[in-house]
């Protein structure tokens, strides 16, 4: 049911360890996809949680829990015509594939930083209390991240700049828009 005027919507998911990168990429194609007369929305894992998952905690089943609602709004924006942007941690592999299969029009962008390189941009001070043992339950430290297997973008941050990851990630959301 798609015509010249029908926008096919597309979900981007942006997936990485704190402090990866994850929300400056989906930023800068956030800008990109605006420019270029792109309905968008974006969907940060640290704001979904403060509004739509709020109560949830970091147990496996909360974190689910938490990136099934993110899946499930991304679906609905991705089947009325928008390309959403979803940055969140979502550490754990077999919900991730969860949320594509669900979703369908999918692209999964791996924001790859060497946990040290995470600790070093470490803002929020979220890494220096989970090594202090304040936090519990922390991805990266005392429980695991899983890297996707087959992402359709893998950026290097650490390596990479801003620019060269965010140009890797449009090149193939334009090919997957069919633009």
């Amino acid at each position: 049911m798609t015509s010249s005027n029908t926008q096919r919507g597309l979900t981007v998911w942006f997936t990485g360890l704190s402090g990866a990168g994850k929300t400056t990429l989906s930023q800068a194609l956030e800008r990109r996809l605006a420019a270029g007369g792109y309905p968008v929305e974006s969907l940060d894992g640290d704001v979904v949680r403060q509004r739509l998952s709020k109560g949830l905690g970091f147990s496996k089943a909360d974190r689910d829990e938490n990136i099934r609602r993110i899946g499930f709004v991304a679906e609905l924006l991705t089947r009325h015509g928008v390309v959403v942007l979803v940055s969140a941690i979502s550490p754990y592999r077999e919900i991730r594939d969860e949320v594509r299969r669900q979703i369908g029009r999918f692209v999964e962008v791996y924001v790859n930083a060497p946990l040290e390189i995470c600790e070093q941009r470490d803002q929020k001070g979220l890494y220096k209390r989970a090594r202090a043992g304040e936090l519990r339950g922390f991805t990266g430290i005392d429980d695991p991240y899983e890297p996707p297997l087959n992402p359709e973008v893998e950026c290097h941050t650490d390596l990479e700049t801003v620019e060269r990851s965010a140009a890797k990630v449009w090149r193939v959301v334009q090919a997957t828009l069919g633009r």
